[in-house]
């Protein structure tokens, strides 16, 4: 059983119709012992840095996610849930992450020919080989909708780039995490590739 964290914000159904369509179970919880037993942990997310923080303290997770990257459980950051593992964001002034890795998110200024939000499909460079990205390569699209992007202090942890003005990370990845700013729940044949990679890969462990 895969554990999608309900922190009270966030795209917790698609992410679920998603790994379901992945033949997985997958539950959407904030029952700190289901977490913690669950073969995978996902933690997705949309809105406001701050205001997901707030709530993941409400609820009394902060400490559990914590200890979930810690023992290596097989786990899986969405979007705002891929930001929210670093240390701090700038979204409305400095505000403090989890700080599970060290670095920073920053916000988006890409001249005059670029948007924000960055809103649709964009390539993913591949940095490393990682089995949550296998049957993936350079030049896939994939589907975004952010205005921020983390930047990590550690380059050894950068799993794919997306260029948009300048090259930004858009995921990372351990040998037990994977993390990234964009959607595989909503990019369709290759996100649920991603889905089912993950899924395969905490199901196996």
């Amino acid at each position: 059983m895969i554990a999608i964290i309900d922190y009270g914000m966030g795209n917790l159904r698609s992410v679920q119709k998603g790994l379901e369509r992945t033949g997985c179970e997958a539950v959407v919880t904030r029952d700190l012992g289901q977490i913690q037993s669950a073969r995978g942990v996902v933690l997705p997310g949309v809105g406001a840095f701050s205001a997901c923080m707030e709530n993941l303290k409400k609820f009394g997770l902060i400490e559990t996610i914590g200890e979930i990257v810690r023992r290596n459980k097989p786990f899986l950051g969405i979007c705002l849930g891929f930001q929210l593992l670093f240390s701090e964001s700038e979204e409305f002034g400095t505000q403090k992450g989890l700080d599970l890795f060290p670095g920073k998110v920053v916000g988006f200024h890409p001249g005059e020919n670029f948007k924000v939000p960055h809103m649709g499909w964009n390539r993913l460079e591949k940095k490393m080989q990682s089995p949550f990205l296998e049957g993936l390569s350079s030049g896939d699209y994939v589907y975004f909708v952010h205005s921020f992007y983390v930047v990590p202090n550690d380059s050894s942890i950068i799993a794919t780039t997306t260029d948009y003005g300048e090259p930004f990370v858009s995921s990372i990845a351990t040998e037990t995490l994977f993390a990234c700013q964009f959607h595989p729940e909503k990019s369709q044949e290759l996100g649920l590739r991603i889905l089912a990679n993950f899924a395969g890969f905490a199901n196996s462990n």
